[in-house]
């Protein structure tokens, strides 16, 4: 998988756990969400940040206890035209939750201003998705569109706000 944040590719600091993998103690590392009970001795110790990748299905509020001891949320995005993830990421930041969000598929540079704009930080391509995809093409694609209707995380007034500056 290929990173992107801020509009480049960048390293990823996780290591993503296969659920066959043992949860080590030490060490940045992404669990998925189905085995958090194997991981509770791990969020007790505090020994390296620890993540959850979640299934587009979760409801956040489950959530919310952990958010202190959780640094990273992952939101599954099986397919890019399937956007409950993005109501998920909404969810989690107005529930609280100021860690890293990070969606993790085959997403389009055309959806990386309003991944932003619903929180989230980083997007977790697939490298097939990358190579076709240029770091240039995802920053083209989020400033394509400068004015918006709704607000978001990451972007600046409203339409409707700018409209009520000019008229007071």
């Amino acid at each position: 998988m290929s990173l992107m944040r801020d509009f480049s590719f960048v390293n990823d600091q996780w290591r993503k756990l296969a659920d066959n993998e043992d949860v080590p103690l030490d060490g940045d590392v992404i669990i998925n969400y189905t085995r958090l009970d194997e991981a509770v001795d791990r969020l007790k110790a505090q020994a390296g940040k620890t993540g959850l990748h979640i299934s587009n299905t979760v409801k956040p509020a489950l959530l919310q206890p952990l958010f202190n001891q959780i640094a990273l949320i992952s939101v599954a995005f099986p397919a890019f035209n399937d956007g409950r993830g993005f109501s998920i990421a909404k969810r989690l930041r107005h529930l609280g939750f100021t860690g890293i969000l990070r969606a993790t598929g085959p997403l389009i540079a055309d959806q990386y201003a309003y991944a932003k704009a619903c929180g989230f930080d980083e997007i977790d391509l697939p490298e097939t998705l990358a190579q076709r995809q240029t770091a240039d093409q995802w920053l083209k694609a989020a400033n394509a569109i400068s004015l918006s209707y709704q607000r978001g995380y990451h972007r600046p007034a409203t339409i409707l706000d700018q409209r009520r500056a000019k008229a007071s």
